[in-house]
């Protein structure tokens, strides 16, 4: 992982996405690895999709690409306007198990692929997109655990731990968010994840998997052990300069860039509590607040800041930070006026309309 902002924008600058849509389920397939960097902030959707347009002209054949940045954007509209703690349309079925199967959190399923990339996204943040989808339908549809503790396990791990497309990724599969159960078996695990293996719990046809008993090593259970360690900084602020707090989801060291002003990283002990993470995602979120000039980093709730505040307070909007008090400003999202539809592709089909080289 780069942390410097120079190293992110050369990130962009050396992304190709034209073999995206064709090798983007495969383990080393052309994807972006972008997704940290615009969860956190330091970069935007629409800050990648210039670039491209700058670089292609037409970006019409990477349109799936394009999608997926959209479908960044559309998890979060979803998010604004619903509680994505919750089922979101209809409950989860066949539910046996509400904590985490402990075959899942050791890494040790007996499915090599599986195992493998479990301890890449403990010792890296990063797990492919992918392979996401297949852990949460082992711990969901086949373990029958609900979704909750296998998200936020998930999210503890992983340096783009972005709450609304985890979130609601994990409910899709579950059935929450969808009109039915997303299942993986061996063989397509082996298609896409360079595997032979042979002889698993999930080494079976669809309609026996969808109807099996929870395979018994998926049935110890374990809850989520981890306690986010913040550091306590003093901060000192001029109460006669406004106030940018930054959150980590909020890093672009270009917001507000020629404004004299007191720049804050908020870390909320009490939000942490809820949504922990690990100390890796930890220490790739301070490294890349460095690169805001003259950050100071601030561990406490909103209201203790407030008071130490003098006059305005600017923040940018996130549902996480809803109980933040001052000027209010929106993220750099796609097209700022396509909000949330009833569906993805309806969202896409009005977004669509609205970007150069598709309008």
């Amino acid at each position: 992982m780069v942390t410097r902002y120079s190293d992110t924008v050369a990130l962009v600058d050396a992304f190709d996405p034209r073999k995206y849509g064709a090798t983007r389920n495969f383990k080393k397939g052309a994807v972006s690895r972008l997704s940290p960097y615009i969860s956190r902030g330091i970069i935007s959707t629409r800050f990648v999709y210039d670039n491209l347009l700058q670089r292609f002209g037409d970006v019409r054949p990477f349109e799936k690409f394009v999608q997926e940045l959209a479908w960044r954007d559309y998890w979060q509209r979803v998010w604004q306007q619903k509680n994505i703690d919750e089922d979101i349309k209809q409950p989860q079925e066949s539910i046996s198990h509400f904590d985490l199967p402990m075959a899942i959190v050791k890494g040790q399923t007996g499915i090599h692929a599986v195992d493998d990339a479990i301890w890449e996204l403990y010792e890296t943040g990063y797990m492919h997109n992918h392979m996401r989808m297949y852990v949460a339908a082992i711990v969901c549809n086949v373990g029958q655990y609900y979704w909750q503790e296998g998200a936020r396990w998930m999210y503890a791990h992983l340096n783009d731990c972005d709450w609304g497309s985890n979130a609601l990724s994990w409910q899709w599969v579950a059935g929450t968010n969808s009109s039915k159960k997303y299942y993986a078996n061996q063989e397509n695990i082996n298609k896409y994840f360079e595997s032979e293996q042979r002889g698993t719990f999930l080494d079976t046809s669809y309609e026996v998997l969808m109807n099996a008993n929870v395979p018994l090593i998926l049935t110890a259970e374990t809850e989520l052990q981890l306690e986010t360690e913040l550091v306590s900084e003093e901060v000192q602020l001029n109460t006669s300069l406004p106030t940018l707090v930054y959150t980590h989801y909020n890093l672009d060291p270009l917001w507000h860039q020629d404004l004299d002003a007191n720049r804050v990283l908020i870390l909320e002990p009490e939000h942490f509590e809820a949504y922990p993470i690990s100390d890796k995602v930890l220490r790739f979120i301070l490294d890349s607040a460095q690169n805001i000039p003259d950050i100071q980093i601030f561990v406490g709730s909103f209201q203790d800041l407030k008071k130490k505040c003098g006059v305005t307070i600017y923040y940018k909007e996130h549902p996480f930070f809803r109980h933040f008090e001052g000027v209010e400003e929106s993220r750099d999202w796609l097209h700022p006026d396509v909000t949330v539809q009833s569906s993805f592709f309806r969202y896409w089909k009005s977004l669509r309309k609205q970007l150069p080289e598709f309008g």
